[in-house]
């Protein structure tokens, strides 16, 4: 698939463009998304979505646009995961609900972007060595044994990273949020909030993620196009649906099952396809080995086949069992009202001690409306 450098700085441009319009004109007076906007933008961001892929299939043919639609449905199931750990991080660090739409927006601005170097890194690795694809499907089969042992259990506790733990050891961070803003002076001091630290919690856990779903998607396409597009479309559907899933989400009770058998399938695909460019010589002599390759066809059957599965056999087990179901709450807009006004929201027991383990000599933001 042959892509000119217009149309990567056209899609990007039009990627930016709509999350400005998102920022701008959606999130610019803050509030508690309800149930119904959740489920319009959903919607919205799917349908481009499905546009997009409609356009792959007239400029590019069927096959391209298989591809397209496999890899973002493939990206969005396992962005679903991610929405475990993002209601568990929100609720660690008490965000306001109304400040909950922004934190994701800008978390998933920072995710987009690294994942985007390492697809850059990704593809290129791929274009020079065919040794990868074993790598990649390695990493695929070793996630999916992992999360077929997690079974029906999900970490109830947010586990902050090096990289976090590091942004809080160099940065002098508020002990409460002070409205969206993500910088504040006090006493001549500029200060980071909490608000900072939970957006590039979103991002750097979302980056984590992304080692495991970039393989995953290159596994069902190697163009650099493709792999980047379905991830940006399903990443910003994914904010959203972080509000609109809610009671749902602690219901998908077999979705570990469900990936670990998506990602298995992909990574004996990207076995498959190893094979059939090996250039290893301890492998056939270093000469590809004549096995047969699994179609984008069937890769998208099995995937849509999976999910479907899965969700229909997790809420009929859900209904009938409900002591299995995650309790799992989306932290709703009476949890900790927001630093404005003259009304504060603590945050040492949600970046303190509890969570960050700070002493009390990092920060005393006092006054919100000084600096």
């Amino acid at each position: 698939m042959s892509v000119p450098t217009w149309l990567w700085f056209a899609t990007i441009g039009g990627l930016v463009a709509i999350i400005l319009a998102d920022l701008f004109l959606v999130d610019h007076k803050p509030h508690a998304v309800t149930i119904r906007e959740a489920t319009r933008w959903v919607l919205f961001y799917v349908a481009l979505a499905v546009a997009f892929g409609i356009g792959i299939w007239l400029f590019a043919g069927g096959t391209y646009a298989g591809e397209f639609f496999a890899g973002y449905i493939t990206e969005y199931s396992l962005s679903v995961d991610n929405l475990f750990v993002f209601v568990i991080i929100m609720a660690t660090f008490k965000v306001p609900a109304i400040h909950q739409h922004r934190v994701l927006l800008v978390g998933i601005v920072i995710a987009l972007i690294m994942r985007g170097i390492f697809i850059a890194v990704g593809a290129a690795a791929i274009e020079q060595f065919s040794w990868v694809f074993y790598l990649f499907a390695a990493v695929l089969v070793y996630t999916a044994i992992n999360l077929a042992k997690q079974g029906t259990e999900h970490d109830e506790e947010f586990k902050e990273n090096r990289a976090l733990r590091l942004l809080r050891r160099v940065l002098p961070v508020t002990d409460e949020y002070h409205g969206a803003k993500s910088f504040v002076r006090i006493d001549g001091r500029r200060w980071v909030t909490p608000m900072l630290i939970v957006m590039f919690a979103i991002g750097s856990t979302d980056l984590l993620f992304a080692l495991d779903s970039i393989p995953a998607i290159f596994g069902l396409t190697q163009e650099a196009y493709l792999v980047f597009t379905a991830n940006a479309f399903a990443l910003m559907g994914l904010r959203q649906l972080y509000f609109l899933l809610g009671g749902l989400l602690e219901k998908l009770i077999y979705l570990s099952y469900g990936l670990a058998v998506i990602l298995g399938f992909i990574g004996v695909k990207l076995v498959l396809h190893a094979l059939h460019e090996n250039s290893l010589p301890f492998i056939n002599g270093g000469a590809p080995v004549p096995v047969p390759e699994i179609g984008i066809a069937v890769s998208l059957s099995v995937i849509v086949g999976v999910l479907a599965i899965t969700t229909v056999a997790s809420l009929v087990k859900a209904r009938r069992d409900p002591s299995l179901v995650h309790h799992v709450e989306v932290p709703g807009a009476d949890d900790v009202p927001a630093v404005e006004s003259g009304t504060r929201a603590p945050a040492r027991s949600a970046i303190g001690r509890d969570a960050g383990h700070r002493d009390d000599s990092s920060a005393r933001g006092s006054d919100p409306g000084r600096g």
